[in-house]
């Protein structure tokens, strides 16, 4: 991928989804075999379901990914949508077959661990893009740019207290989740201004 479509509006914001649909689904699908023998069809028809959400909403960005700022704004309705009946089916999921804390623990970790992944991710990609600017232009990039590393650093630790915490409702569990994955959006968001500001200065 080019360090334009890196940088591109949106992008970041897809690529931590889908990473966190791929981990959701290779965690689910580990512990499928302990499932009870009686709710197994149930149990695969919900990831066969959240398979081909999650293949649907891959499609999805890689149509958008030559196009216009408008039209990702435009297309990202529709991907939030996805992503939001995406999470319903994790929870009815985790709801049905996913009672016992370890499953869900196990869960929990593989998302963590693909946001923080997307987060570093962005931050390295922004960094290195910063390098192809003047110094003069580069000191609101570099700064946006740190203070994304510290926002990542201070979700990983949150998310890591609350994956050693033990019994953590689902509930509580995503609701974390929620909130470092905004913070993630409101910290590319910040980054693509100020690459904006240095383009046009």
């Amino acid at each position: 991928m080019s360090m334009q479509s890196s940088i591109h509006p949106y992008f970041n914001w897809a690529k931590e989804r889908l990473d966190e649909m791929d981990a959701t689904l290779a965690s689910m699908e580990e512990k499928a075999g302990e499932v009870q023998a009686d709710a197994r069809v149930k149990a695969d028809n919900i990831l066969i379901d959240l398979r081909k959400k999650r293949d649907d909403f891959q499609d999805a960005v890689k149509k958008q990914s030559q196009v216009s700022e408008a039209a990702w704004a435009s297309a990202k309705t529709k991907l939030e949508s996805d992503w939001n009946a995406f999470e319903v089916e994790v929870k009815k999921y985790v709801d049905n077959f996913g009672k016992q804390i370890e499953q869900q623990k196990a869960i929990f970790a593989t998302q963590s661990a693909a946001q923080l992944k997307a987060w570093h991710e962005a931050a390295d990609k922004f960094a290195v893009a910063a390098k192809e600017f003047a110094a003069g232009q580069r000191g609101e990039i570099d700064t946006v740019v740190q203070r994304m590393k510290t926002d990542a650093a201070t979700a990983e630790e949150t998310l890591q207290k609350l994956a050693q915490a033990g019994n953590q409702s689902w509930t509580a569990l995503t609701a974390a989740l929620n909130e470092t994955r905004t913070a993630f959006d409101r910290a590319d968001q910040a980054a693509r201004e100020a690459f904006k500001k240095a383009t046009a200065a």
